[in-house]
């Protein structure tokens, strides 16, 4: 049997460890990892045109799997392009093993061609960043680096100098049982005592829930039916815990909507579950504070907190409800969800008077349309910028479908290249890119992707011919707006040049016919939605301390207008209220 170089065993790894596929573009110091590669049945090659776009693809890969992803880039630009997507996995906790192929090693340090300094590029957005200088570390350094990867949830990053990678593998080398998945982490039973005595203490407990609940809808549903809590939640909480959920007051934050900021700020003890929630001025300052959180490092560090709980949220949660006093008294928590639905009632009006002859469309009503027609099982993937506006406001979820964007790292142009990682995962899947003009045009050339491999991916832009979202933020801050107009083609006739399936909507009633064909189609497809460039906001709640900055900014692209079918939920869980 012949014997294995490094590229060959640290393919041979990668398939252990659960990887199927690896987001990148070819070239130079990578081509011994992409040869050993295209000879390993296992694993497949995804070229694609940016490697940005690699790193996010493996980002959304990893999301929506919950194992291990992979992306890789040449040495100097290559694996520099890697960087912004590989940020915003490691801020969604997203398992992504990146190869950072490097110059020969005998001339590190030199100023050689292309030279750059992974080690020093990638730490910030990694658990583990290392360089395999010598054949002997394998495998026990990329080993390592996939179980920072997984077992820390985020992004592990490995630089390998060009010709090591073609060097003869260490023989005897020490292959071990891999970790491929994280375990639940229960916290203690004076913690759990501790939580117990403070909720049965208060008279008001809300709850607010970020994406940390997820798999724990049932159990925080127990939870707050047997203390008649009120559940608000974060945006990335939103697909885990809004739906079947009869004590749902909405969304807090710069996107927020309902009774979420009252619910939190008129209660007596403020429980977040899962959230590291950046935005502290939507959080009370006077009423006690309980974080549970698998992430110890994010206890504490959004606000004052009364009781930090390490703990995952479904074993915490498990261990807490049986020992609360259960409770008979909803006043608090009817109050909450009448206000929750009058909220919605009153800004929904906005947007539902002759929606069907607004020219421009409204990108609400685009929003609307494509919840109702989209799959029951459906991967929305979200552009920054207003789409996370249209998604928070008019995305349903079901416990089926899942809606990934740049939550927390804010990225432009993530939508169509997580869309990419998405579909990889199951052909059959319905996978819809929400991408605004900007974002779109920003990595366009990926779309290029999709029509080489035939991804069904459908492609809905929301089209104002502006990046309007910071047109909003100078607006808000007393400034003209400056640099925020784009000067578009027709996007549908680029896509059919392409290869693909493209139509371009102007008129509302041209919008549900064409969203259905485009769904229909086998291939990809994009729909040019030419949409409202002054479709305005206002948040749920602003307060003097928002006035200045980017608080205030942000908050006032908030909606104050239209909420899609959760109005919908809000009347229907106001039949749990006793009537007087």
């Amino acid at each position: 049997m012949a014997k294995q170089n490094v590229s060959e065993q640290f393919v041979d790894i990668l398939v252990r460890a659960g990887v199927r596929r690896m987001y990148g573009v070819v070239g130079d110091s990578l081509n011994p990892v992409v040869d050993a590669i295209r000879r390993n049945r296992a694993i497949d090659w995804i070229q694609v045109r940016h490697e940005e776009t690699a790193a996010f693809a493996a980002g959304a890969e990893a999301q929506i799997t919950g194992s291990l992803a992979a992306c890789a880039g040449s040495c100097g630009p290559g694996n520099l392009h890697l960087i912004n997507g590989l940020y915003d996995a490691h801020r969604s906790m997203a398992p992504v093993l990146a190869l950072a192929s490097h110059i020969p090693s005998s001339e590190i340090g030199l100023g050689y061609f292309q030279e750059t300094h992974p080690e020093l590029l990638f730490q910030e957005c990694s658990h583990y960043n290392e360089m395999i200088s010598n054949p002997q570390q394998m495998p026990r350094l990329l080993q390592t680096a996939i179980q920072h990867a997984i077992g820390r949830g985020g992004v592990s990053v490995v630089t390998m100098p060009g010709d090591i990678a073609s060097q003869p593998a260490p023989e005897k080398s020490i292959e071990h049982a891999l970790v491929t998945s994280r375990p639940t982490v229960r916290p203690g039973d004076e913690e759990i005592a501790e939580l117990c005595r403070m909720v049965d203490a208060a008279k008001r407990v809300t709850l607010f829930c970020g994406s940390g609940t997820a798999g724990a809808h049932a159990e925080v549903m127990e939870f707050a039916e047997r203390v008649k809590a009120p559940v608000g939640h974060a945006l990335r909480g939103k697909e885990w815990i809004q739906y079947d959920n009869p004590y749902d007051v909405g969304m807090s934050g710069l996107l927020g909507y309902g009774a979420a900021y009252e619910a939190t700020n008129e209660c007596d003890l403020l429980i977040l579950l899962g959230t590291d929630f950046p935005y502290n001025a939507f959080l009370p300052s006077d009423v006690k504070i309980v974080q549970v959180d698998v992430r110890p490092e994010h206890l504490g560090r959004r606000s004052k907190l009364d009781l930090a709980v390490w703990g995952d949220v479904r074993e915490t949660l498990r261990c807490l409800t049986p020992q609360v006093r259960p409770r008979t008294d909803r006043k608090f928590l009817d109050r909450m969800l009448k206000k929750h639905a009058e909220a919605l009632e009153g800004v929904v009006k906005a947007y539902t008077r002759k929606v069907e002859k607004h020219v421009p469309i409204h990108p609400e009503y685009v929003a609307s349309v494509l919840d109702e027609l989209a799959d029951e099982d459906a991967v929305f993937t979200v552009d920054t910028g207003m789409c996370n506006v249209w998604a928070a406001r008019y995305l349903s979820p079901n416990g089926k479908r899942r809606v990934i964007g740049s939550f927390s790292h804010g990225s432009m142009a993530n939508a169509l290249p997580q869309a990419i990682g998405a579909q990889f995962t199951d052909p059959h899947r319905q996978v819809v890119s929400m991408s605004g003009d900007g974002g779109f045009t920003m990595l366009m050339g990926d779309f290029l992707t999709l029509v080489q491999y035939d991804l069904p991916v459908k492609v809905v832009l929301f089209n104002n011919s502006s990046l309007s979202m910071v047109e909003l933020e100078m607006l808000v801050a007393g400034l003209p707006s400056f640099g925020t107009s784009n000067k578009n083609p027709d996007f549908a006739a680029v896509a059919r040049a392409c290869g693909a399936y493209g139509v371009r909507v102007e008129k509302p009633k041209q919008l549900e016919g064409a969203l259905k064909d485009a769904f229909k189609h086998k291939g990809p497809a994009l729909v040019d939605v030419v949409t409202d460039p002054n479709a305005l906001s206002i948040p749920p709640k602003i307060s003097t301390e928002m006035v200045t900055g980017f608080a205030l900014s942000a908050s006032k692209i908030v909606l104050d207008g239209g909420v899609g079918r959760m109005v919908q939920m809000a009347r229907s869980n106001l039949r749990n209220v006793p009537r007087p």
